[in-house]
């Protein structure tokens, strides 16, 4: 059995939906903090059971019965996400789980100026610690976070951020037919970090202007603000200080070149090249238009 965590999530989700392109349900279950979100997945077979990454019991029993554990990283940040991290490792191991695959993220390290790949970098050595074989996904960075980035940009027409760096911005229907295809396939294929998972090209948002101008027929331009600025500007909107921080961190890291990796593996496991950013952007543009 192959058991996902954070299965009603953005990519979670997704790589239940291949994976049932390719296992009967009863070989698929899901580890889910409400298991009402996931009553769906139950009717049609799937294995629904409780899991909170606060709670280690419930994540062994999650875990149970399973030969692989995709873990999907938790939407936190610092020492929160590494405990959650080290309770779903230690649960893995004590289920008695084969292999953990862990969703990563192409920058990590433990210099990286962005907190998140850190937390990647540290909960990559709890895998290595833990005695079990392991898989970490390094996948490209997800292109929603572009897209929320440009949303003031699509009523203003302004991309007004600090200076960045070119980001191999990649998709989540790319990366959830990876982690399927990994999960489905001669276990071991990748040990220990896979190669930078990517989109097709890396882009800074000089760049992403004039593919959002391409795409939508409209005329964008590009402000490079202080960082000072787009700090003060984030905590005039609502967001926690820490929350600021970490955004800046992001423009921080691109401007050290930690996204720019740009590889064929992405395209190699799904057989099909990486969707490249203007259709992402098209795609979600159209699908939720400004008002």
């Amino acid at each position: 059995m192959i058991i996902v965590t954070g299965a009603t999530g953005k990519l979670g989700s997704r790589v239940v939906e291949r994976l049932l392109e390719h296992l009967p349900a009863e070989q698929v279950g899901v580890s889910v903090r409400d298991p009402g979100k996931a009553a769906d997945l139950a009717e049609r077979g799937v294995r629904v059971r409780r899991g909170d990454f606060d709670d280690p019991a419930s994540l062994v029993h999650a875990f149970e019965g399973a030969r692989q554990v995709l873990l999907v990283s938790l939407d936190r940040a610092g020492e929160e996400c590494v405990a959650g991290h080290r309770n779903a490792v230690d649960a893995a191991v004590k289920a008695g789980v084969a292999r953990i695959v862990y969703t990563s993220q192409m920058g990590a390290a433990h210099d990286s100026a962005f907190q998140p790949c850190r937390d990647h970098a540290r909960t990559e050595d709890l895998l290595r610690e833990s005695g079990l074989p392991w898989t970490s996904l390094r996948n490209g960075f997800y292109a929603d976070s572009a897209l929320r980035f440009l949303e003031a940009a699509r009523h203003t027409g302004d991309i007004a951020l600090p200076a960045d760096g070119p980001v191999a911005w990649t998709g989540h229907d790319d990366l959830a037919q990876a982690a399927a295809a990994i999960l489905t396939t001669e276990e071991g294929r990748f040990e220990g970090p896979t190669p930078p998972l990517t989109g097709p090209a890396a882009l800074d948002f000089d760049a992403v202007a004039k593919i959002a101008a391409r795409a939508t027929g409209r005329s964008f331009t590009r402000t490079v603000v202080t960082d000072a600025e787009y700090h003060e500007q984030l905590l005039a909107h609502g967001a926690p200080a820490p929350l600021a921080d970490l955004l800046l961190g992001v423009f921080d890291a691109a401007r050290a070149g930690e996204f720019t990796a740009v590889g064929p593996t992405l395209a190699e496991l799904t057989g099909r090249e990486p969707a490249p950013f203007g259709t992402l952007l098209a795609q979600a543009w159209a699908e939720r238009p400004a008002p």
